[in-house]
């Protein structure tokens, strides 16, 4: 079970990393859009992060279940802003950079909140 937990959290950290890239890939272009990489890392980390959570429940580790819940809804709303958008043009800066923030956000919440609640 700890091969699986181990590869579950490889594939959601690659997905977060593609997200990631395809939002810095479009920081730089003057009218922004939801690209391929951002709608691939996007779905990969929300899946990833319920298969991970699953396998966690079954084992013997703790869950902490507010973080979860916290990293659930803020990764709904990320792969809800990234479906929505993906077929148009052009996004507005806000929603481009919303999407930014939040996923800083997901990230920080899986770094910090565990280091806080560690020691």
């Amino acid at each position: 079970m700890d091969i699986l937990r181990q590869v579950l959290l490889l594939v959601h950290l690659l997905g977060f990393a593609a997200l990631f890239g395809g939002l810095l890939i479009q920081a730089r272009s003057a009218d922004k859009s939801v690209n391929a990489l951002m709608r691939d890392g996007a779905g990969t980390a929300f899946l990833a992060g319920l298969a991970l959570t699953g396998v966690l429940e079954a084992g013997d580790d703790d869950v902490d279940h507010a973080k979860i819940g916290v990293k659930l809804v803020v990764g709904l709303v990320i792969l809800g802003l990234v479906m929505a958008n993906l077929r148009k043009p052009k996004i507005a800066d806000g929603i481009f950079y919303g999407i930014f923030a939040l996923t800083l956000i997901n990230v920080g919440v899986a770094i910090f909140w565990s280091s806080a609640h560690a020691g």
